[in-house]
């Protein structure tokens, strides 16, 4: 596995998420208090974007029927999804997000 460039520190918004997609995979990208997470964008209860969701302490929410998972580790936290997300590691390269896939 090895390490790629998915986009800058600057893309992603304070205590907010970024959609991007890389080799067929669409990944969030959220800032939570100066740390970046990536986990699949998908909700895996309805198709919704994550990435479009809230964030509340450590979980994003899903805008469609309110499903959250921990931002560190992809685990569905609350109904009604069930099944966890994939989570990447992210590493700070100046200002290029990096994640390994």
């Amino acid at each position: 596995m090895a390490f790629i460039k998915v986009a800058s520190v600057s893309d992603i918004p304070d205590d907010g998420g970024h959609c991007i997609e890389v080799e067929d995979r669409r990944i969030a990208l959220f800032r939570k208090d100066g740390e970046i997470y990536a986990i699949d964008d998908t909700c895996t209860h309805d198709d919704a974007s994550l990435s479009e969701g809230e964030i509340e302490d450590n979980q994003v929410v899903c805008p469609l029927h309110g499903a959250t998972f921990d931002l560190r580790t992809g685990e569905v936290t609350g109904p009604p999804a069930y099944d966890d997300l994939n989570a990447y590691k992210v590493r700070i390269n100046g200002d290029a997000v990096e994640i390994e896939l």
